[in-house]
């Protein structure tokens, strides 16, 4: 698939300008395995680079002039990199502007381009596409004016175009979609910046995801409500207990011996997120000894602890991950990403994925009314150079 991709990208570039491209890039999608809503609380994050990605065409047009075609949409835009970058009506161009300002910014010395992409990068569904997208161009204007920028710097970077856009995104996107390794999750310390690889041998499972086509829109405000609840959390547990710095630091009984002083919520996402940390702990041990039973039982922790502690699940997520609880050969199954829609993440046993994939897109037809999407991924490198000799 990322073959054709590549092929149509690199053609297309050659009919715009007529030439061949300098340099052509690949920069994925992301899944995380575990750890959800914890990034912003000092936790531990268990996400992948994947096999779905955004393929980018260079080269240098020797002028201040540089121009953008997004093939899927059938758009472009010119940019004069001797001008000051500003936000644009037009919004997928303003992820290209941000990477664009933040060289400028930084003082790095570039010219005109022209660059082409093309995406097999579900939209929507909580991949990441807009990481792919800045770490991926960035990476391109990187290897095309040898500016050496390094990789925890691009991801770094790219976070920073998507908080000019307007997003306050946390770094696990673009982490993930630079620093990926085929076959390897990335355990990222959400408070140093600090990661190691884990490997992720699912040899006799299939990672598929099932998009719910469903999007609430409570996601901004309840998004906002939990991280101030958070924070409401652990300046209690701090009041009591000076030593302690973050939620890293508790454990579950410093939450329970809290529980008149909290609020019924405050105290519910608390715990919530003190468990969550310990899941990626015992995910990655898991992982290392190859126990995917044990990691899919987490994952099924986390969904019920999302969707009662946490309360960031819907009636369509919580359908899909109690009917696949009922099939032996899905061991595990969560919601991943923001909640109130999106996608569930799902570890089935070989040889009975189409048989899963009918039975759950029938009943959830039937629920619900609603075509059920489905993406089938494997774990992948990060941003790279594509080398056609």
């Amino acid at each position: 698939m990322n073959d054709i991709l590549i092929k149509n990208t690199t053609a297309f570039f050659k009919e715009a300008f007529n030439t061949e491209p300098q340099k052509v890039v690949l920069s994925p999608g992301r899944i995380n395995i575990i750890g959800e809503h914890i990034d912003y609380n000092d936790g531990y994050v268990l996400p992948a680079a994947i096999d779905k990605i955004i393929c980018f065409a260079f080269e240098k047009n020797n002028t201040n002039q540089s121009r953008i075609i997004a093939i899927d949409l059938g758009d472009e835009f010119e940019i004069n990199l001797a001008n000051s970058i500003e936000l644009s009506d037009n919004v997928w161009t303003n992820y290209l502007r941000g990477v664009i300002n933040q060289l400028k910014t930084k003082g790095f010395k570039f010219e005109g381009f022209n660059c082409v992409f093309s995406s097999n990068i579900p939209v929507g569904s909580g991949l990441s596409s807009s990481a792919a997208l800045e770490c991926g161009f960035l990476y391109g204007l990187n290897e095309l004016f040898n500016l050496n920028i390094k990789p925890v710097d691009i991801a770094l970077m790219g976070q920073s175009a998507e908080h000019w856009v307007g997003i306050n995104c946390g770094i696990m996107d673009q982490f993930s979609s630079v620093m990926g390794l085929e076959n390897k999750v990335i355990k990222i310390d959400c408070r140093t910046l600090e990661y190691e690889y884990h490997n992720a041998d699912f040899n006799d499972y299939s990672l598929i995801l099932f998009d719910s086509n469903v999007k609430h829109s409570l996601m901004t405000s309840a998004y906002n409500e939990r991280r101030e609840q958070c924070e409401e959390g652990i300046a209690i547990v701090k009041n009591n207990f000076p030593e302690i710095t973050s939620f890293r630091d508790c454990n579950e009984e410093h939450i329970l011996g809290l529980q008149d002083e909290m609020s019924p919520n405050v105290f519910r996402r608390s715990l919530f997120v003190v468990k969550e940390i310990n899941r990626v702990i015992q995910a990655c041990e898991a992982l290392d000894k190859g126990k995917i039973d044990v990691l899919g039982q987490l994952m099924f922790e986390t969904h019920e602890g999302l969707s009662r502690d946490y309360e960031v699940s819907c009636a369509e997520l919580d359908m899909i991950v109690n009917a696949l609880k009922k099939e032996d050969a899905v061991v595990g199954s969560r919601l991943m990403g923001g909640g109130f829609g999106g996608c569930t993440i799902n570890l089935i046993k070989k040889g009975h994925e189409e048989r899963i994939k009918k039975k759950l897109s029938e009943l959830y037809f039937d629920a619900f009314g609603i075509e059920l999407k489905i993406y089938n991924v494997k774990i992948g490198n990060g941003t790279s150079l594509y080398n056609n000799n």
